[in-house]
């Protein structure tokens, strides 16, 4: 396993951690992490787009001139869609845009994407935060005790809420607890920062695989 050096909230070494090999050690798949990140953005898509055809349009149940004897083409109704404020032939209509994507895929794809960035030595695991009430001030100063720059993504337990009402406020932070991370977010940020509680192991990842 890796190792890199464990950080307190006030950015000095606390220890050492190990990384798992099979989370933040493997060749990162790009064709995979491409195929999961285009089905995520497609599954965000609302599919709400809609025109009317010209069986939906109001107005124009009677023929709008004769036949015959006018010298232009014949027509049988103003909602066709060569007339202005007629249907329109096939246009856009309600869809769903998502795409099926194994379990298996989105988790090779995620340990793709942290492998990614622990190659880069963007990967960085904090002891705890130990902030005693919630504090903008203070979780600004402990991301420049870090040393980070950028985009942040910062994993929080869903029982650090004084974690989370201290980075909520910072633009450049973006806070995800561990059920909900992903490789989008992982690729959309500069870094990723752990605590030692909702550092990902081997038996996580395993058992996502399953």
């Amino acid at each position: 396993m890796a190792q890199i050096t464990l950080k307190n909230a006030a950015g000095k070494d606390a220890g050492t951690v190990d990384l798992d090999d099979n989370t933040f050690g493997i060749q990162p798949n790009v064709p995979v992490m491409h195929q999961v990140v285009t089905a995520q953005l497609a599954a965000r898509r609302s599919g709400t787009q809609s025109t009317k055809t010209r069986s939906e349009v109001a107005g124009g149940g009677a023929k709008p001139y004769r036949q015959k004897g006018t010298g232009n083409a014949r027509q049988g109704s103003i909602r066709a869609p060569q007339f202005s404020g007629g249907g329109v032939a096939l246009g856009p209509k309600p869809r769903g845009y998502g795409q099926k994507t194994p379990k298996k895929m989105i988790n090779l794809a995620l340990r793709s994407a942290l492998s990614d960035r622990a190659a880069e030595g963007k990967v960085v695991v904090v002891d705890e935060w130990g902030f005693d009430a919630p504090s903008t001030k203070a979780a600004k100063s402990a991301l420049a005790g870090l040393g980070l720059e950028g985009k942040v993504l910062v994993v929080v337990g869903r029982d650090d809420a004084t974690a989370a009402l201290s980075f909520r406020n910072l633009t450049e932070v973006q806070l995800i607890a561990p059920g909900e991370l992903n490789a989008y977010d992982v690729l959309c940020n500069d870094y990723v920062v752990f605590t030692q509680a909702v550092l990902p192991t081997g038996a996580a990842a395993e058992k996502d695989e399953k």
